[in-house]
């Protein structure tokens, strides 16, 4: 089982690696690029040292190139397809099935994944990427139990890749429209959910509010803690009662179920987190390290130990962690 780590700068890069990823993930500095927030991502020369940081270190490098281009600006994809392969990146990650085909056609031996932004949640769609475009792992969307994974996999030939901690996305990744609707950019296309421009922090006597261009999206207390400002982690009133509606703000965290995880056959374990820093990824990643090491050796006792939840429980949204929908026994 792989431990796949996030690289939204070079610094985060270089503390994945450190810290015993088996792969990066990293994007460019543009709308190609799902987390194309500000400050965020990779110049070309930056990447070409990131490359090179990597690979004498045995760790992979793949690119995000997650977002679905229109018309009438498909070019930029294209580019950002050849500039990622010419770099001399290990794998791909791609969402849109015209830069799939781009990709397999011009870049016949690059290793291309199917990203979470395709919403492929059932064998067949994985292996229709495979057959057509000779997809060789995708990522599956933060929305399946432990049992559909595992029903997935074993009618499946492609391997998956799951995300293990970090940030939840509640709806089908590359299905949603809640930020578009509200800033109108939308993620899918622009490359980040409620972006920074529209987001904005008023303290008042009382309490924090946080807006998505001037939609009150919460309100937090002196001791509450507040977590990024986006739409479906909002808190709303519905029937007269006002909580979180659609989900709350915490992190995923698989760390308890890793024995599961290994035995069903999960290729590999993704950590959320391009726009964290590089010490949150440092940390995150050595703690997984541990973990699936330490699962490796005796699956049957693994127990994940209190330093370990610790550690990850602080670095979490609103410090609490979940299993989410993978501990979800009516699917």
């Amino acid at each position: 089982m792989d431990l796949v780590c996030p690289a939204g700068n070079l610094p985060s890069l270089k503390a994945a690696v450190d810290n015993g990823a088996n792969a990066v993930y990293l994007g460019f500095r543009d709308e190609t690029n799902a987390r194309n927030f500000a400050g965020l991502n990779f110049k070309d020369q930056q990447i070409e040292t990131g490359v090179q940081y990597a690979h004498e270190r045995g760790v992979q490098v793949f690119v995000a190139i997650n977002t679905y281009p229109q018309p009438d600006n498909i070019s930029q994809w294209q580019a950002a397809v050849d500039q990622a392969a010419e770099l001399g990146v290990d794998a791909l990650i791609l969402a849109d099935l015209g830069i799939m085909e781009y990709a397999r056609t011009n870049w016949p031996n690059l290793r291309l994944h199917l990203s979470v932004q395709g919403s492929a949640t059932t064998s067949d769609a994985i292996d229709f990427y495979a057959e057509k475009f000779d997809i060789r792992r995708a990522v599956l969307p933060r929305v399946l139990s432990v049992r559909q994974v595992a029903a997935l996999i074993e009618k499946c030939e492609t391997p998956v890749e799951v995300f293990g901690f970090g940030s939840l996305c509640v709806m089908v990744e590359g299905r949603c429209y809640l930020s578009s609707y509200v800033t109108g950019r939308g993620p899918n296309t622009f490359g980040a959910c409620s972006p920074a421009q529209f987001v904005r922090w008023t303290e008042t006597e009382s309490n924090l509010e946080t807006r998505v261009n001037d939609v009150l999206i919460d309100r937090f207390g002196p001791d509450e803690h507040a977590g990024y400002p986006t739409i479906c982690k909002g808190r709303f009133q519905v029937n007269g009662e006002t909580g979180y509606a659609i989900e709350e703000p915490t992190s995923l965290n698989v760390l308890p179920i890793l024995p599961e995880l290994m035995r069903i056959g999960v290729a590999a374990v993704k950590i959320e987190g391009r726009q964290r820093s590089p010490a949150y990824v440092a940390q995150v990643t050595s703690v997984f390290r541990q973990a699936i090491d330490a699962c490796k050796q005796n699956p049957d006792d693994f127990v994940a130990n209190d330093a370990w939840l610790a550690r990850l429980q602080s670095l979490s949204e609103g410090s609490q962690t979940t299993l989410g929908a993978y501990n979800r026994g009516w699917q």
